[in-house]
C-alpha cells in the first residue's frame, strides 16, 4: 500500500493525546496491489470466489450503496479483501445473487465496520457472515472516543483514510477510477485493525464482551416490516387531525410506488416536509398546491395532479387512521413523576448507577445496557424483585451475558430501595 505523509496536524495517537503535542499522520491513499478491475461477468464472478475460497484467515468485507439516489438499500458495489487473494469489487447488479462469494467464504470470519449498516444488502444477495467482528461497535466497547473507520485507523494503526466518496452515488456506471479506489481502500486494512483492536480489548478484559455483541448482531433475525411504515415520514408528530393524517399516508404511500417503479430515492420526488406542509394546508387545487413550500421542482410540478389526488382521496375517505398506534412502550419518563412516581425513583436512582459502572468500564452507558431495556424494567420491573429475576427479565429482552453479568446487581439494588423523587425546582422570578 502508499502512504503518503499528510499535510495537516493531528493529535498523537498513542491511546491518550499528549500534552497538547500533534504529529503529522501520513495518508493512506493507494491500495497495495494497485486498484482492481471490477467483476461483472459471471466468469469474474467464478474467478472471484475461486480466488477468496483459496485465500487464508479472515475477509474484510464492506458494501456501497446509493442511499438518496435511488430507491431502497441495495448494494452496488461489494468489496472483500482477504489475505492470500487480494481485493475484489464485485459489482452485484448485473448477478441474480452473490451465493457463490457466500459459500466461498463458508466458515470465514468477516470483517465489517458498523455491520447493522451492510449486513441488510448484503443479506438481500444471499450474503450472511458465520462469525463477524465489528470494528466499529468493537472501538466502541473499547471506549474509543471517535468510531468512525477513519479515525480508529489513525488511533490504532497510525495513519489517516481519505473519506471523500462515502455519500456518492454509487449506482453510476461506470465508477470512476478514484471512487474504485476508495472503495478498495476501505477493506485495505480491515484485517490488520481487528488484530489491533481485539489486542486492545484483550488487555482490557473486554474481548468476550465484544465478541457476545458480534455473535447477537450476526444471529439476530431481520427487523419485522412496521406496519404503517408511513408513520415515519419525519415531522408527522406535528400532525393533530385525523384527517390530515389520511393525507400523509396516501401521499407517502403514492410517493413510494413511484419511487419504487422509477428507482429513485422517495425524497427526491417531494421531500418528507412537503408532504407534511401539503396535509396541513389540504389544498384543493394546483397552484394552492404548488405554493405549499417544498412542493418545487420537476418532479412536484410534473406530478402536482397525481399529489392532489392523493389529497382529494384523504378528504373523502372513511379510513381515517388513528393519531397514535396502541404500543407497549412505557411512555416518554418526563411524565413518569405524574403516572407512577415508584417507576420515576426507580428510573432516577438505576440511570446513574449504570453510567457509573460504564464510566468504570469505559464503555458507553447505551452499549453497557440498551436504554429502552432500563426504561421497560423500571417501569414495570419483575415481581418479586431480586438478582434472578432481573437477570430473567434482561434476559428475555435481549441483554447479552455480559450485560447481565455487569448491571443485574445494580438495578436489583436500586430497584429495591430507590432514591427519594426529588421535585423538580422551580424556577425563580426575576427580581
Amino acid at each position: 500500500m502508499t502512504v503518503h505523509s499528510e499535510p495537516e496536524s493531528r493529535t498523537a495517537i498513542d491511546g491518550a493525546p499528549s500534552q497538547g503535542s500533534t504529529v503529522a499522520l501520513p495518508l493512506l491513499d493507494e491500495p497495495r496491489d494497485g486498484v482492481p478491475f471490477v467483476i461483472d461477468t459471471p466468469a469474474g464472478l467464478e474467478r472471484a470466489a475461486r480466488a477468496l475460497a483459496a485465500g487464508t484467515g479472515p475477509a474484510g468485507v464492506d458494501a456501497e450503496r446509493a442511499s438518496g439516489f435511488r430507491y431502497g438499500q441495495r448494494a452496488f458495489l461489494v468489496q472483500i479483501r482477504r489475505e492470500g487473494a487480494g481485493t475484489w469489487l464485485i459489482d452485484p447488479e448485473p448477478f441474480p445473487d452473490l451465493r457463490i462469494i457466500n459459500e466461498a467464504l463458508s466458515g470465514v470470519e468477516w470483517i465489517l465496520h458498523a455491520a447493522t449498516q451492510d449486513l441488510p444488502c448484503l443479506s438481500e444477495l444471499g450474503m450472511w457472515p458465520d462469525k463477524l467482528f465489528d470494528t466499529e461497535l468493537g472501538a466502541r466497547i473499547a471506549g474509543f472516543p471517535r468510531v468512525g473507520l477513519a479515525a480508529v485507523i489513525e488511533h490504532l494503526l497510525g495513519f489517516t483514510l481519505a473519506k471523500e466518496h462515502s455519500a456518492a452515488d454509487w449506482s453510476q456506471r461506470p465508477l470512476p477510477e478514484p471512487w474504485l479506489r476508495y472503495a478498495a481502500l476501505d477493506v485495505e486494512v480491515l484485517v490488520e485493525l481487528r488484530n489491533r483492536l481485539a489486542e486492545v480489548l484483550d488487555v482490557d478484559g473486554k474481548l468476550r464482551f465484544a465478541e457476545e455483541e458480534f455473535e447477537y448482531i450476526r444471529s439476530s433475525p431481520p427487523a419485522a416490516p412496521k406496519s404503517d411504515p408511513w408513520r415515519r415520514t419525519s415531522g408527522v408528530h406535528q400532525i393533530r387531525d385525523r384527517r390530515q393524517l389520511a393525507a400523509v399516508r396516501e401521499l407517502w404511500q403514492e410517493r413510494e410506488s413511484l419511487a419504487q417503479k422509477r428507482d429513485v430515492a422517495p425524497g427526491r420526488l417531494i421531500p418528507d416536509a412537503a408532504i407534511v406542509a401539503a396535509s396541513t394546508a389540504m389544498p384543493q387545487t394546483v397552484p394552492q398546491l404548488l405554493s405549499v413550500n417544498g412542493f418545487h421542482g420537476r418532479a412536484a410540478q410534473r406530478e402536482a395532479p397525481r399529489w392532489l389526488r392523493c389529497i382529494s382521496e384523504a378528504r373523502a375517505t372513511r379510513n381515517l387512521p388513528e393519531l397514535q398506534l396502541p404500543t407497549n412502550a412505557p411512555p416518554p419518563p418526563r411524565v413518569w413523576p405524574e403516572k407512577d412516581p415508584a417507576a420515576a425513583a426507580r428510573l432516577q436512582t438505576a440511570k446513574p448507577r449504570i453510567a457509573a459502572v460504564a464510566e468504570k468500564l469505559n464503555t458507553p452507558m447505551e452499549n453497557l445496557l440498551t436504554p429502552d431495556y432500563l426504561r421497560r424494567l423500571a417501569w414495570r420491573p419483575p415481581a418479586p424483585i431480586d438478582l434472578d429475576s432481573i437477570s430473567a427479565a434482561l434476559a428475555g429482552l435481549g441483554a447479552r451475558r455480559w450485560q447481565i453479568e455487569h448491571v443485574a446487581a445494580v438495578l436489583t439494588v436500586a430497584f429495591l430501595d430507590p432514591d427519594p423523587l426529588q421535585p423538580k425546582q422551580q424556577k425563580q422570578p426575576p427580581q
